[in-house]
């Protein structure tokens, strides 16, 4: 008996655009590149071109086939893939009720009653009050130093307060001439975070760059662009909406500090309105009234 019976593979073909033997958009080369980058799995080995050699043949074979954790680990990454597709483009969901449908499969494949909710992240480790109190102080000391000095201070403070906060980077935050790079888990998404302190504003250019480098990485990577001189109207407006990228200056990071609002908390509202309104800048007393 296959893992999908025929009922949920009609879900499928569906929410993967199944019909002709495609998936999505993804050409030959690039479904390949997905599942190989994505998953580790080679999704042109003859195992799963028995029925057929297109790319909706070789899924339908590929998930009646393998363990289901696989199916299950697979499903996930499309419909990750999916979503941004969705948001990137601004289209709405033509399935209907594909989410609440799309969970309940997943929890039949993992083996959790059927109207359980997706496993919740820990919580993020209570902030010590006094680092935070030490982290407002070094960021308002950033602007007095000299512009070497300074960005090394702002790479120690980006350090320190994703530390406090619970948000442990998942890769050490380093200095690259004139910015930060670094990445952290948050939920089930993998941040990739780019600062700058420069003098003025950060326009359109800056924030093409770094979106650039989330669409070349996982369709659940998103992206935190935090900007101590904040950014410019213009560079706002002709960066778009609908990206995967949110953002964060100079004043919003204070006002996290001085109003001891969870980081992570911050990061959901922003996601959250960034999703409704499709801006990648809303300020957090704005977003915290």
């Amino acid at each position: 008996m296959g893992n999908i019976g025929s009922i949920d593979m009609m879900f499928l073909n569906d929410v993967f655009g199944m019909g002709g033997g495609y998936v999505l958009n993804f050409s030959d080369r690039t479904f390949s590149e997905f599942f190989r980058e994505e998953l580790q799995i080679d999704i042109d080995d003859p195992l799963y071109a028995r029925n057929g050699g297109s790319k909706a043949k070789r899924l339908r074979c590929f998930l009646q086939t393998v363990d289901k954790p696989t199916v299950a680990r697979a499903l996930k990454a499309l419909w990750a893939y999916r979503e941004a597709l969705q948001q990137r483009s601004g289209q709405t969901d033509d399935v209907q009720n594909a989410r609440a449908r799309f969970q309940s499969l997943i929890n039949r494949l993992e083996g959790r009653p059927d109207n359980a909710r997706p496993p919740t992240p820990e919580p993020a480790a209570s902030f010590d009050r006094k680092k935070v109190g030490e982290l407002k102080r070094d960021l308002l000391a950033v602007t007095s130093l000299q512009a070497h000095a300074r960005g090394y201070a702002f790479e120690r403070f980006l350090c320190g307060l994703f530390e406090a906060y619970g948000l442990a980077p998942q890769e050490p935050f380093r200095l690259r001439g004139e910015q930060i790079d670094g990445s952290f888990q948050f939920g089930n998404d993998t941040y990739l975070v780019e600062a700058k302190w420069h003098g003025s504003p950060i326009g359109v250019a800056d924030l093409h760059v770094f979106h650039g480098k989330i669409e070349q990485k996982a369709a659940w990577t998103r992206g935190l662009f935090v900007s101590n001189s904040g950014f410019s109207e213009d560079g706002l407006a002709a960066f778009g909406r609908g990206k995967r990228v949110v953002c964060m200056d100079g004043f919003d990071l204070y006002e996290t500090l001085e109003r001891e609002i969870p980081l992570a908390q911050v990061l959901e509202r922003k996601v959250r309105r960034a999703a409704e309104t499709g801006s990648p800048f809303v300020r957090v007393r704005d977003l915290f009234p």
